[in-house]
Order: C-alpha cells, then sequence, then structure tokens
C-alpha cells in the first residue's frame, strides 16, 4: 500500500506551502493538480474525478468547509478528504468533520504525518461480503460507506467507516484509545486526542439518525467499546 498512487486534488492558496505539499506527495508516486482557492479547486473538480482531496481551510473566493460541503452534496463520500489548517481548536475540527471531511491536520506538519494520513485514508477495503458488518440492529458497509438500521441509512466518510468497523466488530469488547488510534489512522500517525473524540461524537451521531439502539460507551482513561441492548 506504500508505494499506491493516487490521484489528489491539493487546494491550498499558499503558494510556498502548496508547492512543498506538492513535492513531497509526488516524490511518493502520486499524481498531484494544485488550486490556490476554493472556486478554482470546485472547478477542477467538476472536470477531472481525483481519488483524494487535500483542503485548506482559510481561502479566498471560497473556504475548504464550504468546498468540502458543496463537494459532498453533489458527489458523496467516495472520494476523502483532509482538512489543512492552522486552527486547531475542537470546534474548528468538529466544523471541518460536520463539513464532510474525513480528517483533519493541523499546521505545520510534517510530511510523512501527511503521507501517513493518505494511507490510512486510501487503504483498499476487502470484498463487499467482509465489509458488510451486523452488530444488533445495524449493518455497516464498510466498502459503500454506508449504514443501515431500522429507520434509515446514512452515508458515512472513510473514517466514520473505519472507526465503526473496529469497534462493531467486537461488541463488548474495550478498544483502547491507542488501539482506535494506530487502527484508524495508522501506527505511525500523530493524532490528538481531540480527533478520535470529535469521531466518537459523529459516530453516535450516525448510529442516532439510523435509529440503532447500539452504543457507543466510553470507559473512562480507557478508551470505548460498543454495545448492545439485550432483547
Amino acid at each position: 500500500m506504500a508505494n499506491q498512487m493516487a490521484k489528489i486534488l491539493l487546494v491550498e492558496d499558499e503558494v510556498n506551502i502548496a508547492s512543498f505539499i506538492e513535492r513531497g506527495l509526488q516524490e511518493f508516486g502520486h499524481e498531484v493538480s494544485v488550486a490556490y482557492d476554493g472556486m478554482a479547486g470546485w472547478e477542477l473538480l467538476q472536470k477531472e474525478n481525483f481519488q483524494l482531496l487535500i483542503l485548506d481551510i482559510i481561502m479566498p473566493r471560497m473556504n475548504g468547509l464550504q468546498l468540502c460541503r458543496q463537494y459532498r452534496q453533489l458527489y458523496g463520500y467516495q472520494s476523502p478528504v483532509v482538512m489543512l489548517t492552522a486552527l486547531g481548536t475542537t470546534d474548528d475540527i468538529v466544523n471541518g468533520l460536520d463539513a464532510g471531511a474525513d480528517d483533519y491536520l493541523g499546521k505545520p506538519f510534517d510530511t510523512r504525518e501527511l503521507l501517513a494520513r493518505l494511507r490510512a485514508l486510501t487503504r483498499r477495503p476487502g470484498t463487499t461480503a467482509e465489509s458488510a458488518i451486523r452488530c444488533g440492529d445495524v449493518t455497516l458497509d464498510a466498502a459503500q460507506l454506508t449504514l443501515s438500521g431500522p429507520k434509515a441509512a446514512a452515508a458515512l466518510t472513510k473514517r466514520e467507516a473505519d472507526l465503526l468497523e473496529v469497534l462493531l466488530r467486537t461488541p463488548g469488547q474495550l478498544q483502547t484509545r491507542a488501539v482506535l488510534l494506530a487502527r484508524v489512522w495508522g501506527p505511525l500517525a500523530e493524532v490528538e486526542d481531540a480527533n478520535l473524540d470529535c469521531y466518537i461524537h459523529f459516530v453516535r451521531r450516525r448510529l442516532k439518525a439510523v435509529g440503532s439502539a447500539v452504543t457507543i460507551t466510553t470507559v473512562r482513561g480507557s478508551g470505548y467499546k460498543a454495545e448492545v441492548p439485550p432483547c
């Protein structure tokens, strides 16, 4: 997987930063198209298909949150989105994830960290049969990025699907924070705990939206586990 090439759209208004990221990605064999504001990025998205998007948040004409939200509304969740920003509060992370981003990386960052995040996001899923997980009254299709429950179905981001896959495969079993971070973001990724907490908030919201009785329980100081109520 380390050598798998991806076609990537980078939208970053700071030319020096864009050039630095572009060179780093190209050194590892990725094909990179660069846009320097949100509107230019949107125009490229309508002309070409990209396997992964890297979006800065603060940009002229259309910011990264607006671009991500517009992309998700029109094209769905098939291509992962990574948000880049100097903003780093929990509210900023939640805003990015709420717009449909799969991951969030604060500036400044090491190119190796970005590459580790991209590898985790572009892992090839297993077969459809392997990717469909039934847990209580909910079914996760990790390949199709969907969660189905008694009342509805919901589209997921790649990161949400990865997190739910770990938890729903082992109902009642504690998954430590370290294990979740390594399984979902990759063993080499340097991820703040706030990122995991935000994603737990989002997957809980997804479960509620589809009408599932499955819950994600916090084990204080340790991690999380999925719990299925008795019939």
